[in-house]
């Protein structure tokens, strides 16, 4: 049972299942009329255009739950959370490239790569000094795949590498990371990073996580970046940390509300980079997502542990 735009081209990679797999794919349950109670599987797939609680009770009998999305905040709903159906999702099949734009948003900054492109169109010849990156320090909030995918590029450059996860021990053999520290001593990291990425899943314990004191608790020349979840960051905090010079900048990924609205105060600040929740759009993005499924589901036939199973009660 496929949960999709049937018209989603990325579709076509079920075609690698193996022979004899039955296939359906609609977003209504007339689309699901001929499957009868006959689902193993249910894939939910990303722009699904009808949320997973709606069809959900025409799948009585699925012993398996994926998620094509990384992301689990409205895909969950409680009678699945209660459910013992396994759930898996995408966590880690764009960390990659979401690895790579923490980079570029550090060296954006670093550089001043909007002085240097306002100047080129302005054709006008101003030498100014930019900063290294090598010492400075890199605070991860949410150290999963995200962040060890970005910290492992950022200690190649010469950074430091700071961690907040839940449980800070699992850091204590991570030669990538010099220092691993607890949710709640959060301000004393923030308040010796030059950069700090957001990569944590929206819970209801990281909802509001970056507030206006854990703002005040950062350098005057720190950045953020968030590449996890919009909620994460208290975002009216965060716009008055922009505005009065409190943080230096803000790389931004993800949103309260998306898209962005243009009369959003975020469009006019100069040190603020905007990305349309698209730093892990490759041209190959929803193929790779595709693909896990497909692997996922031939370790599924044969009885096999599947990969990136979900805690339901916590989030991810």
């Amino acid at each position: 049972m496929v949960i999709s735009n049937p018209a989603a081209p990325y579709l076509r990679g079920l075609d690698k299942l193996p022979a004899g797999t039955e296939v359906v794919i609609g977003n209504t349950p007339e689309a699901f009329a001929s499957l009868g109670d006959r689902a193993d599987v249910v894939l939910y797939c990303m722009n699904a255009g009808v949320k997973l609680e709606a069809l959900w009770p025409l799948a009585p009998k699925a012993r398996w739950l994926h998620s094509m999305a990384a992301g689990l905040e409205s895909t969950l709903f409680p009678a699945l959370v209660e459910s013992p159906i396994p759930m898996t999702n995408a966590r880690g099949v764009f960390k990659e490239s979401l690895g790579e734009f923490g980079i570029a948003s550090i060296l954006y900054f670093a550089k001043d790569l909007r002085r240097m492109v306002r100047n080129q169109e302005a054709a006008r010849w101003e030498q100014f000094d930019v900063e290294m990156i090598t010492g400075k320090t890199l605070g991860i909030v949410g150290y999963g795949e995200i962040g060890r995918a970005t910290a492992v590029r950022a200690k190649a450059l010469g950074l430091n590498i700071h961690a907040i996860r839940r449980r800070p021990e699992l850091s204590g053999s991570d030669p990538v990371v010099d220092r691993s520290f607890a949710i709640a001593d959060r301000a004393a990291m923030l308040a010796g990073c030059d950069y700090v990425l957001l990569a944590a899943p929206l819970t209801e314990e990281t909802r509001g996580l970056i507030g206006a004191a854990e703002l005040a608790a950062m350098k005057s020349s720190a950045v953020l970046i968030n590449l996890g979840r919009g909620p994460v960051v208290d975002e009216a905090a965060l716009i008055t940390a922009l505005s009065s010079g409190q943080i230096r900048g803000a790389s931004l990924d993800v949103f309260d509300v998306e898209p962005l609205p243009a009369d959003h105060p975020f469009w006019k600040m100069e040190n603020v980079l905007i990305s349309p929740h698209c730093a892990d759009h490759t041209a190959t993005w929803t193929d790779e997502a595709i693909q896990f499924f497909v692997d996922n589901c031939n370790r599924f036939l044969k009885g096999e542990p599947l990969e990136n199973l979900v805690n339901k009660k916590l989030g991810y």
